[in-house]
């Protein structure tokens, strides 16, 4: 991890902890800053993943260099090309962390006004949505999205992702991204028909997301705006029952709005 990320997280991480040692936070808000923690983990993992392309990149062009230096005549004009070459993807590596570093400082930062009411509206008008303004998040209740251990959208389900890929093909929201997580409670996978799909809940948490995104696609939501992560049952917002088939509230998809990173 370069410096610059590291420094990033520190802050990030620093923020969440001085907020809630503060005596004045409330549990809600606490599990905000906690989620908009994960968001920056999020935008930290690109951020890696954009870096290793840019390294990848240079260092095969600096092979290429080393080995046509000191030769002359065609190869002089090549070397020429690499070395430009060269310099523009360290132009490029430097505009990049500097911008995927001003999103990471930027914590907790709202919406757009016109964006955000427009998910208020989406949430208000469908059973199956709650908005949180302060993450930009939308969380679909698993229940209604799918039929039980299936990863097929129910179509009164899909109305309202197509609804949501409308909001996202807006010009209000040409500057975001979406990232959808699938989660599950911690009730085994019973049946062994189901198992044969989706082995574990992992498994079917991750699957789901990434039918919620095919369906956003299907819908217009380019790909490259997109990423799917699955946590299974090891991220609850409430408590599993014992021997009462887990909580409803566990089985759910969270969609995170978030900058786009180009």
């Amino acid at each position: 991890m370069s410096r610059g990320i590291f420094f990033g997280f520190v802050l990030i991480s620093m923020v969440v902890v001085l907020a809630v040692g503060g005596c004045g936070v409330s549990q809600e808000q606490y599990e905000d800053l906690q989620a908009q923690n994960r968001i920056q983990q999020h935008r930290i993992g690109d951020l890696e993943t954009a870096l290793a392309e840019c390294n990848r990149s240079i260092q095969q062009k600096e092979q290429q260099l080393a080995a046509i230096s000191g030769r002359t005549g065609a190869d002089l004009a090549a070397r020429d090309a690499l070395v430009a070459a060269l310099e523009a993807d360290l132009e490029e590596k430097e505009q990049l962390i500097a911008r995927l570093q001003a999103q990471l400082l930027d914590v907790g930062a709202p919406l757009p006004v016109d964006l955000n009411v427009m998910l208020q509206e989406l949430a208000a008008a469908s059973d199956m949505i709650d908005f949180d303004e302060a993450t930009g998040s939308l969380r679909f209740r698993s229940d209604l999205l799918f039929e039980l251990g299936s990863d097929s959208v129910q179509p009164a389900a899909a109305e309202s992702l197509e609804l949501l890929a409308e909001i996202m093909d807006s010009p209000e929201a040409e500057d975001f991204d979406l990232l959808i997580v699938g989660h599950t409670d911690n009730v085994p996978i019973g049946r062994p028909e189901t198992r044969q799909a989706h082995p574990t809940n992992w498994h079917l948490s991750v699957h789901r997301a990434i039918s919620v995104m095919n369906n956003l696609n299907q819908s217009g939501v380019e790909q490259p705006r997109m990423a799917v992560k699955g946590h299974g049952e090891f991220r609850p917002v409430e408590e599993n029952r014992p021997n009462r088939g887990g909580h409803p509230a566990n089985r759910r998809v969270d969609i995170f709005i978030v900058p786009s990173v180009r």
